[in-house]
């Protein structure tokens, strides 16, 4: 028998579905991302992310993917990588200081470096703590990638790859940058192993 319980959980796990399904549309920006995270990575640099509420949680998240391992059985050597969400001194003396819409671009400019990479997570895309630190990365000549939700919101005018999840819904759009994380870092991870060519 189906109940409205069994109705409503069937509806959302077929928008999961089929929200993730129409990741195949960003292929071509997923490529983009892999190549660039690789490329600063061969030559030493670190990947800075950042993001707000369950962004936050998802920056980091893959911060630890990278610093630690994504696979039981795939060892291989820490990659640089950084969450700008861990420091709570940092960001609520920022947030008391000066501005919470800071958080980000003020350590992001002490520790962003020419070889780095800035990577925002922003379900709306338009937060202004992500605006602030994706307008820095420009000024300080440091590429971004973005994982953005809705039409992207102003935040894909300042990144350099931005990965627009096409959704009206906070948490199918979540639920899809979790997987894109996760399918871009093993993508990095084995290109670091050459163990397979870029797909």
């Amino acid at each position: 028998m189906i109940t409205e319980k069994n109705y409503f959980l069937e509806k959302s796990i077929n928008e999961s579905i089929s929200c993730q399904k129409n990741l195949i549309f960003l292929k071509k920006e997923i490529g983009d991302s892999i190549r660039l995270l690789y490329q600063k990575i061969k030559k030493g640099g670190k990947i800075i992310f950042c993001g707000n509420g369950g962004s936050a949680a998802d920056a980091q998240h893959f911060a630890a993917e990278l610093l630690i391992r994504l696979r039981p059985k795939v060892n291989r050597k820490p990659i640089k990588a950084v969450s700008l969400v861990l420091d709570t001194s940092t960001i609520t003396a920022c947030g008391n200081d000066y501005s919470f819409d800071e958080i980000f671009s003020r350590p992001f400019e002490a520790l962003g470096e020419k070889n780095d990479v800035l990577f925002a997570i922003s379900t709306s895309g338009n937060s202004k703590n992500i605006l602030k630190v994706l307008k820095k990365s420009k000024r300080m000549n440091i590429p971004s990638i973005s994982l953005l939700g809705f039409d992207g919101g102003r935040s894909k005018k300042y990144s350099n790859v931005s990965l627009i999840v096409n959704s009206n819904s906070v948490a199918r759009i979540q639920e899809a940058h979790t997987f894109l994380g996760h399918y871009i870092i093993e993508q990095v991870e084995n290109l670091v192993l050459k163990k397979k060519k870029l797909r």
